[in-house]
């Protein structure tokens, strides 16, 4: 487990530059991960990747555990902008399905997730981004944080069922779709199943809907739901969601300051 205090010292410091450093430690880290998977990860490794002796690298971090803390957090750092607001359910589904994208190209991620580290400057803006998006509906502070973390663990759950089933198929050389087409002795002891021979008779196993878009757009279904609930009918501001006061002339404003406006029109420009 890494030392939470040598990892934030880590994350948050100045990188060097030149000669060997700590970015190009954590890039070279990323390349092998992505190609062999995080157990192929290893101090030695890396400084063979490098050209270095793996003493090295200890001179730059401590060890395995806070290098994956620094991995993670510069992958993040890749994650493309999501461009100017659309509103939330558009900006939502943008992010979620960027996040499938994410964990496809760094599937060593999922390998290691946990509840106990420490966020980099990457995963903070991440966080701040999400935030944003869901602070813009109105909903409750409390609330807000809830929906993040809803929308992301859905993220999550479902990049490991691609990304295993990917695994799967690669290591075995047998696609999913044929491997279950090829299960004929488990499918003659089905008839049993009313319910389940019901469904099959009538297709429901001949167009299969995309889980991720089926489950993403429930998801996002019940936020709707406690947003027109939850929030009263008030104008917001598109960016930051506060109450924005009624013009008392011409078109209704759609952001509470100046400072939004700008913020808006910088997002639009990238």
């Amino acid at each position: 487990m890494a030392d939470p205090e040598r990892s934030t010292e880590l994350l948050w410091g100045a990188k060097g530059r030149g000669g060997l450093n700590l970015e190009r430690i954590v890039r070279a880290g990323i390349e092998l991960a992505d190609a062999e998977g995080l157990a192929a990860v290893s101090m030695r490794r890396v400084a063979e990747r490098l050209g270095y002796t793996t003493m090295s690298l200890y001179r730059h971090v401590p060890g395995k555990a806070e290098l994956v803390d620094l991995m993670r957090d510069a992958a993040l750092g890749d994650e493309p902008d999501l461009g100017p607001p659309r509103g939330w359910r558009a900006d939502t589904e943008e992010w979620a399905r960027s996040s499938l994208e994410f964990y496809r190209r760094h599937p060593w991620l999922l390998e290691s997730a946990g509840v106990r580290h420490v966020p980099g400057p990457n995963s903070i803006a991440g966080f701040e981004r999400a935030l944003a998006i869901v602070a813009a509906t109105g909903l409750r502070p409390a609330q807000v944080v809830a929906v993040v973390g809803l929308v992301g663990h859905f993220v999550e759950s479902a990049a490991r069922e691609v990304v295993e089933t990917t695994k799967v198929e690669r290591r075995t050389g047998v696609g999913h779709d044929e491997w279950w087409g090829a299960r004929d002795s488990l499918y003659q002891h089905l008839d049993r199943y009313p319910t389940l021979t019901r469904v099959y008779e009538e297709g429901g196993f001949d167009e299969p809907l995309d889980p991720f878009e089926f489950g993403l757009q429930r998801v996002l279904d019940g936020i709707e739901t406690l947003i027109r609930d939850e929030v009263r009918d008030e104008t917001r501001c598109a960016v930051c969601g506060k109450v924005i006061d009624p013009a008392e002339t011409g078109r209704p404003r759609a952001y509470c300051s100046r400072a939004c406006q700008q913020k808006a029109y910088r997002r639009r420009k990238v």
